[in-house]
């Protein structure tokens, strides 16, 4: 199992004051110590919000690509829909060759909809841009030279897309949230799936998952090929106790804001209480119950190739972040290998 980071590169870190300028080398210097402790891949989400600074993942991704060797850069999810896919390839093409083919795409339609009148898009189009936009992406990837004609965009006539990847194709995951259209796609592309999974219980989403590998079995793929990855928050401390009382304040003040914006009840401690047991999904404890954790997550989903922590917008200092990231690196991954 892959281990990493998303972030969405988030300048809310409790009540301090922190400047773009300090929140983003600080962001950087978090990506630095992933790699040297050993993760997988860290991934920059994409939002269009004053409190993220996350709009152009590519450009943070390449600034950390010239800080790091090993661990692989992706975003989290590029927001494909209101993006023009040429550039998308582009960009993370670009990336590709600065990092040496350590580059990643997970494409989605993302869970916040601001990009949509920000970049001129009609929200009665939702999936119809996803998914005429996720096929000329992939066809970028694929070819050299490309023909195309759909309803979003101005159709190409064998016109060829520059930079080419240093990887002869550059790995596109499909993020996704609980539709099931969405798994069976994902399966019947043959793409690696990443599954955001940010409440109840983790177990609930083995159907959704097994569709996904239904599908792709239809369409001809190996098991192998049919990855699956998961993404929830999560955050790790010394002792469960000590890594509840950092987490939980800022968890809490988060989500009961988010609530306000699309009609949720308040966070409880009890609520919270229920997503930390053994089988809710939040991933939040010591290196050695959050490992085990992961294992039973893994379980759970019939086996998952990649889980990713979310856990930079919980009011947490960046010290404590640094800290969380050590011990992932240092403990929790050598638990799980």
């Amino acid at each position: 199992m892959e281990i990493g980071i998303d972030s969405f590169a988030s300048g809310m870190y409790g009540n301090q004051s922190l400047s773009s300028v300090e929140a983003m080398e600080q962001l950087l210097e978090r990506i630095e110590l992933s790699d040297e402790v050993g993760l997988d891949v860290f991934g920059i989400g994409e939002h269009h919000k004053k409190e993220f600074l996350d709009s152009s993942p590519a450009v943070i991704l390449a600034a950390a690509a010239s800080r790091t060797k090993n661990i692989r850069l992706t975003s989290a999810v590029a927001v494909i829909s209101t993006n023009d896919p040429v550039r998308v390839y582009q960009n993370f093409a670009t990336l590709d060759v600065i990092s040496n083919g350590r580059a990643e795409i997970v494409v989605g339609r993302g869970s916040a909809i601001e990009s949509y009148p920000l970049f001129g898009f009609n929200l009665n189009d939702y999936d119809a841009l996803f998914k005429e936009k996720l096929e000329l992406l992939l066809q970028i990837r694929d070819q050299e030279f490309v023909t195309w004609q759909g309803r979003f965009r101005p159709s190409m006539h064998n016109q060829p897309v520059y930079p080419r990847a240093v990887q002869e194709k550059i790995p596109v995951w499909l993020g996704v949230g609980g539709t099931p259209e969405s798994f069976v796609r994902a399966g019947a592309l043959g793409l690696p799936l990443m599954v955001a999974i940010i409440g109840g219980e983790t177990k609930r989403f083995r159907p959704l998952v097994d569709l996904y590998r239904e599908a792709g079995s239809k369409a001809g793929y190996k098991p192998e090929e049919l990855k699956v990855g998961l993404h929830s928050p999560g955050y790790v401390s010394d002792t469960t106790q000590k890594a509840i009382k950092e987490y939980y304040p800022g968890y809490a003040e988060l989500w009961t804001k988010a609530g306000k914006e699309r009609g949720w009840p308040p966070v409880t401690k009890d609520q919270f209480n229920s997503l930390i047991a053994p089988e809710g999904v939040l991933v939040v404890g010591s290196p050695e119950e959050v490992a085990e954790k992961l294992i039973r997550h893994s379980e759970a989903l019939g086996g998952i190739d990649r889980f990713t922590f979310q856990m930079d917008n919980a009011g947490l200092t960046h010290q404590q972040l640094m800290n969380s990231i050590r011990l992932i690196g240092e403990k929790v991954i050598k638990l799980i290998k």
